[in-house]
């Protein structure tokens, strides 16, 4: 998922978590890499600037980078590249679909966001 927005703009954990990496791939340039719950990893890509300490624990809503056009987004607009990976593969998850093996090893990012979105509108009316 490409998240779009201007420089500098902070970039958020969307989870508790612990970083597990922090600093360049050759495609994701500026990249950090937060375990959360459920033994997924949340990756965060293209980033200007790097705040995630590796090995720290990061809360939800607490900022791990900027956004950024760094490794191979360079000279594009600028954006964040948010994916979630499996740990550990789920092949009750693949199905005939093209690509489909793929959900394997991915979580849908767009899922995932509406439902925190929805669980933190749940507990606002508790």
């Amino acid at each position: 998922m490409d998240i779009f927005n201007k420089k500098g703009t902070p970039i958020l954990s969307t989870i508790d978590g612990i970083v597990v990496f922090n600093g360049q791939r050759e495609k994701g340039g500026n990249v950090v890499i937060v375990l959360g719950p459920r033994w997924l990893l949340h990756y965060y890509s293209h980033l200007d600037t790097i705040d995630a300490k590796l090995f720290s624990f990061v809360k939800r809503g607490e900022k791990v980078g900027t956004m950024g056009d760094s490794g191979n987004a360079k000279g594009k607009p600028f954006h964040l590249h948010y994916q979630i990976m499996r740990v550990f593969l789920n092949p009750f998850k693949m199905d005939s679909s093209t690509q489909g093996y793929k959900k394997a090893f991915f979580v849908d990012p767009n899922k995932f966001l509406k439902e925190q979105m929805n669980y933190k509108t749940d507990k606002k009316e508790e």
